[in-house]
């Protein structure tokens, strides 16, 4: 890693590009390869902190944590841009005079950025777009103290660079706040530029609206354009990009491209009263695949923290579109990183959803479906559940931010790399300055197997316990709770410890937050290790060990007590018999 850190700033950025979830493409069904997020407000959780949450669920994407060393730059310094997706070269811009470190999805100064990809309508791409969504997303952490630079940034960015993807929604919280931005491009509009001699996009740039979670609410998004209605530009709480510099007044809720009303009408897509638009209807028209694979998701994180979810059930399942979810709702409780947690893990755990009550769940109720996401049968199409918890995770975070702690100690990502279901949160801090070995780039990738790397351990463990998930997720979850209590509940200290450092050194705060990442990165991949190893004895060929106070069972010689064979579910028996039960009918 210390190798990364000495490469030039490109380097860096190329790197960076490569790092968010792989795109929802712009047909539904696609959203499969996509991402969902959590927003948390100040006021709707337990602490007082702000926490954003992101999945990069990808068939493609490496779990591993990303830094990149902020710093001074001279005059004339260019950035070079690569696309996320494809990593082809999208050209260089210049360079910001400051810049910040980033940990994985935070920088220094507690802003944190996720994702999710909508795509929208297929016209409004530009093939020649300057800047990409990871880009954006990295650049705008790079450059930004608050979460409203960061708005700032992504739209200066792209009006005069271009923008390269397709429909985006980003969340953008710092310590005081959470915004949700959603923006996508204006297609391609070729015309000629004499003095140039050459042909340029007269749509360049993107259009977009950003709009701050009420304090007190949570919110999400999950590959779908979830702003609707906003209030139009008063001065005072809400304004266009013509009046950025109003953006830092704390009464503004609402920032908005100042064409995006106009442009929609141009191209056909509204025509109603300005204070009628709505942005998500223009730009994204929801389907049947929007809301089952999409805002469903959304549905099921509102309803684990607030009753009368009921009523937007029949839209979570494709059959009422006109009945949109809020784009924010209140808790009827405070909300904890735990509660975060548990929400990242979601398959539609006890709702009509819910993914284990199907056959194809198979005999042990496995709450995965192995893609494509529809399948056809006797000419008609069926579907399986997409549901935020899903086996292609590359990696997911929980970003939290605390205001009354120093930046580098109140800023944590809670990082976990592979499926969250199977996986372990780690505190990493965002003051810390190298990265854990088993988290570092470098260790392994996609195609390359390391044993010494977060996310091939976590793998092992999750594709093995996929094999009779009925009961070695029970085993996984105990180990998983075990240390992540453990891991909460050390928060206090460690914040302690950090702060009486940082009074009196705050470059010896940030090493002690370093050591303490990378000792818990060891320790938590070392027991999954363990756990993995555990599991493998225990279920070796589909039999059960005995167990007693922990340790396996042996015979009063030391020889092996012969293994249960818990065999399957009466529930599965029948359908084998429905399927072959005259073959298979036993003659006595």
């Amino acid at each position: 890693m210390q190798s990364l850190l000495r490469r030039p700033f490109l380097s860096q950025v190329r790197l960076a590009a490569s790092v968010a979830c792989v795109l929802a493409a712009l047909a539904a069904p696609r959203a499969a390869e996509a991402c969902t997020s959590y927003l948390i407000t100040r006021g709707a959780s337990v602490d007082g902190s702000t926490m954003i949450s992101y999945a990069a669920d990808s068939h493609v994407r490496y779990g591993e944590l990303y830094f990149r060393r902020g710093g001074t730059w001279p005059a004339g310094s260019r950035v070079a841009l690569r696309h996320r997706d494809d990593d082809r070269p999208l050209g260089e811009i210049p360079q910001a005079p400051r810049t910040y470190d980033v940990v994985g999805f935070m920088n220094e100064n507690q802003v944190a950025i996720g994702e999710s990809t909508f795509g929208g309508r297929e016209e409004l791409r530009d093939p020649n777009g300057g800047i990409d969504y990871g880009s954006l997303m990295f650049l705008a952490m790079d450059r930004s103290r608050t979460a409203r630079e960061a708005i700032r940034t992504i739209a200066e960015l792209v009006a005069e660079h271009g923008y390269a993807s397709t429909g985006e929604s980003f969340s953008i919280g710092d310590p005081d706040e959470v915004w949700i931005m959603e923006i996508v491009g204006k297609g391609s509009d070729l015309v000629e530029d004499r003095k140039r001699k050459t042909k340029v996009n007269r749509d360049r740039g993107a259009v977009w609206v950003a709009v701050r979670v009420p304090d007190g609410h949570v919110s999400a998004h999950a590959n779908h354009a979830r702003i609707t209605t906003f209030p139009l530009e008063n001065g005072t709480t809400s304004i266009s990009s013509r009046s950025f510099e109003k953006l830092a007044d704390p009464r503004v809720e609402v920032v908005y491209a100042h064409d995006v009303v106009d442009f929609a009408r141009r191209k056909g897509y509204f025509a109603g009263r300005d204070e009628e638009f709505r942005f998500a209807d223009a730009y994204a028209p929801i389907d049947f695949g929007a809301a089952r694979f999409c805002e469903a998701r959304v549905w099921s994180f509102f309803n684990g923290l607030c009753g009368g979810m009921d009523a937007w059930l029949d839209h979570a399942k494709g059959k009422d579109l006109a009945k949109r979810l809020p784009l924010s709702v209140k808790p009827d409780r405070k909300v904890s990183v735990a509660d975060l947690m548990a929400a990242k893990r979601d398959h539609f755990d006890g709702t009509d959803l819910d993914m284990r009550r199907d056959a194809g769940a198979g005999p042990f109720g496995l709450p995965y479906r192995w893609r494509p996401l529809t399948f056809e049968h006797e000419g008609k199409t069926y579907l399986n559940e997409r549901a935020t918890a899903t086996q292609q995770t590359g990696f997911s975070f929980i970003a939290q931010m605390r205001r009354w702690l120093p930046s580098p100690i109140g800023g944590i990502l809670w990082f976990g790399v592979d499926d969250a279901a199977t996986s372990v949160y780690m505190p990493i801090s965002c003051g810390i300055t190298r990265v854990p070995a088993s988290l570092a780039v470098g260790n392994g990738d996609l195609l390359t197997f390391s044993g010494t790397s977060a996310f091939w351990t976590f793998n092992k463990v999750a594709n093995f316990a996929y094999l009779r998930y009925d009961r070695m997720s029970a085993d996984v979850r105990r180990v998983q709770q075990e240390l992540e209590a453990k891991l909460l509940g050390q928060v206090a200290a460690i914040d302690a410890a950090a702060l009486a450092l940082h009074e009196k050194d705050p470059a010896r705060a940030r090493e002690f937050l370093t050591d303490r990442a990378s000792a818990v990165a060891a320790e938590t991949v070392g027991r999954w290790e363990e756990l993995f190893r555990y599991l493998l004895v225990k279920y070796l060929d589909g039999n059960v060990k005995k167990e007693r106070d922990g340790r396996f069972e042996r015979n009063e010689w030391g020889f092996p007590k012969p293994p249960d064979h818990p065999g399957y579910p009466e529930s599965w028996k029948r359908r084998v018999v429905e399927d072959a039960g005259e073959r298979l009918l036993h003659p006595k």
